[in-house]
């Protein structure tokens, strides 16, 4: 069949839709409006081949998309009117761009021939995308379609990023063109062979021999290790290394292990922080966490990092050996490379460390709150989160209790919009983590913050979508303390009292809210019903909402190590709070001196 045969009757959106298909894309994810009639036209053709999912807003699209890439690791994809639907999808579009996930969208834009003139929706998308998009093409001629498609994928797996292809109505609804061999026509294939990147020879025994002398040395280990979990633990038990692991690294890491002293950071565990203040050797993995003030003061530590991108070594900390590599070969090399020494001082105090930090979050758990103290909430799915489920996460205090409390079963997915630290993404997520594997079931942990911008609404994108599902395990656990905490908590690290009007959130009810679109749902007080309550969540044959009310006293506070004048600060920032009738000062500050006093008590040989 000549390729005018086989192109006749179709227009140049059924070729875009062939193009999706061709790049292996399931799902696309969007929401209407007449700027991309023509491609969801082709869509409708397609009988479900990619599959068009409706999003209740642009944005939550795009983050779903974001999605699609973290869980599924594949490209996301977004539909996407012009004009306001175009700018809803910059939040989702930047939180690929500064998470590195591979996303395409697809944008109608207005037709060519209105183009500058101030048409109804016009909206310059190149120029609006310019800075977030790795790609940016507006296709100006059928010709094209091909071509830019296949651009913008291999460019956002490339580059991993946002690449955008902007569709004029007048191009979409096309005839498919010939795409002839002569001068002027650019014949392209959907195809991508991703790079193995491997390091010199010199390079790694230049890390072996840095790491061989170390004396006190310490792993970072971020998502980059994702595909080399058993050398990463190899490595450590070898150098007799603490293993501490970016927020994003923490899922690829298992945390019963006795050198491994938990997540680094601001909402870290206090061994990472101890552990990472006292190394005099740091070998980095496949992190780029952005909390340089956790690393060991510059000149303290000498230092090797591993990472697939030479852009991001160096970028964080001082390096002394740069291994540019997949993370799995360099960490075998170094294994074969690296002298075996006695390090059992140092050892020593790594096991040390990482009990007493155990003892320490579990006692935080502990901690009577009025009424649900939240880390008790995280602490109670510790054992009932199943090895195959998905976690996604939304943004907020909730990100603290993952952090310190939960630990996940080896293999588990967990992802949260980590460097732009959107909230509102944890639904959105969830629902891709879901679509990604339907057999599977999925956690979605968020706060009233994140729920109120977009998780209420995405409720009714599962309540539309559950029945389809084999598995119809889908748990959201809202934790409600009326407050947008982390904030609340910042303003009074930085010795400035909570600002109600800004920071006090409005009751809703999300459990009935669930139960009245068909979904389930309860509200839970009590510690003692804790356990329970996620049986039930884990048991129900339909998405199930958990309506945690939780104190919004309890503090985040960085590890006491590092805190030095925040804890201060808390305080005369409480006391004003208390001064001016505040009605949550009294507690937050018993509650403060009982979390002081858990990591200062067991510092001082176990006690609390």
């Amino acid at each position: 069949m000549t390729e005018e045969n086989e192109h006749q009757g179709l227009t140049v959106s059924d070729l875009i839709v062939r193009r999706l298909r061709d790049w292996g894309v399931a799902r696309v994810y969007g929401y209407s409006g007449d700027g991309v009639n023509g491609l969801l036209d082709a869509l409708r053709r397609a009988n479900g081949r990619p599959t068009f999912i409706q999003a209740r807003h642009e944005e939550n699209a795009a983050l779903m998309a974001v999605g699609e890439a973290k869980y599924g690791g594949t490209v996301g994809v977004i539909v996407s009117t012009q004009g306001p639907g175009a700018v809803h999808l910059l939040n989702g579009l930047y939180d690929a761009k500064l998470d590195g996930a591979p996303v395409v969208a697809l944008v109608g834009q207005q037709h060519r021939s209105v183009l500058g003139s101030g048409y109804m929706q016009e909206v310059d998308i190149a120029t609006l995308m310019a800075d977030v998009a790795v790609y940016v093409a507006q296709v100006s001629s059928a010709e094209q379609i091909p071509m830019v498609i296949d651009r913008a994928f291999r460019k956002a797996l490339s580059r991993r990023g946002p690449a955008v292809v902007i569709l004029p109505h007048d191009v979409q609804s096309a005839d498919a063109p010939e795409h002839p061999h002569e001068h002027g026509v650019v014949v392209t294939s959907a195809t991508y062979s991703p790079p193995e990147v491997r390091s010199s020879s010199d390079q790694l025994r230049a890390a072996a021999e840095l790491l061989s002398v170390g004396e006190r040395p310490v792993m970072l280990v971020g998502r980059g290790a994702a595909e080399a979990k058993e050398a990463v633990i190899e490595l450590a038990e070898s150098l007799g290394a603490a293993i501490v692991t970016s927020l994003l690294g923490k899922p690829y890491v298992d945390e019963s292990h006795p050198l491994v002293a938990g997540t680094m950071g601001h909402l870290g565990s206090t061994a990472s922080a101890e552990l990472l203040g006292e190394c005099d050797c740091l070998l980095i993995v496949g992190s780029n966490d952005p909390w340089t003030e956790f690393y060991p003061a510059p000149g303290q530590a000498r230092a090797v990092q591993i990472d697939i991108d030479p852009a991001a070594i160096g970028n964080r900390y001082p390096v002394e050996v740069a291994i540019t590599s997949d993370a799995e070969p360099a960490l075998r090399s170094l294994l074969s490379l690296v002298r075996l020494r006695n390090r059992e001082c140092w050892s020593s105090r790594v096991h040390d460390a990482v009990r007493r930090w155990h003892r320490i979050r579990v006692a935080r758990a502990e901690v009577d709150a009025d009424p649900l103290n939240p880390e008790a909430v995280v602490m109670a799915l510790n054992g009932r989160l199943p090895g195959d489920a998905a976690l996604a996460l939304d943004v907020g205090s909730v990100v603290y209790w993952y952090a310190r409390q939960l630990q996940l079963p080896p293999g588990v997915q967990a992802h949260v919009s980590s460097t732009l630290a959107s909230m509102g993404c944890g639904l959105p997520y969830g629902i891709a983590a879901k679509l990604t594997d339907p057999a599977r079931p999925v956690v979605v942990l968020a706060g009233d913050g994140g729920m109120q911008m977009t998780g209420i609404a995405e409720l009714v994108t599962v309540a539309s979508r559950w029945q389809g599902w084999p598995d119809p395990r889908f748990i959201v656990a809202v934790f409600d303390n009326g407050d947008l905490a982390e904030v609340s908590w910042e303003q009074r690290e930085e010795g400035s009292p909570r600002f109600p009007a800004s920071q006090a959130l409005p009751a809703f009810p999300y459990a009935e809210h669930a139960r009245i679109i068909g979904l389930a749902g309860e509200v839970v007080r009590m510690r003692d019903e804790l356990g329970d309550a996620w049986d039930r969540a884990f048991a129900s044959d339909r998405p199930y909402v958990l309506h945690f009310h939780t104190d919004p006293a309890v503090p985040l506070l960085p590890p006491l190590s590092t805190a030095g004048k925040k804890i201060d600060a808390m305080r005369t920032a409480l006391e004003i709070e208390r001064s001016e009738g505040g009605n949550m000062a009294t507690r937050s500050l018993r509650l403060l001196d009982q979390y002081v006093a858990i990591e200062r008590d067991d510092s001082n040989g176990g006690r609390r």
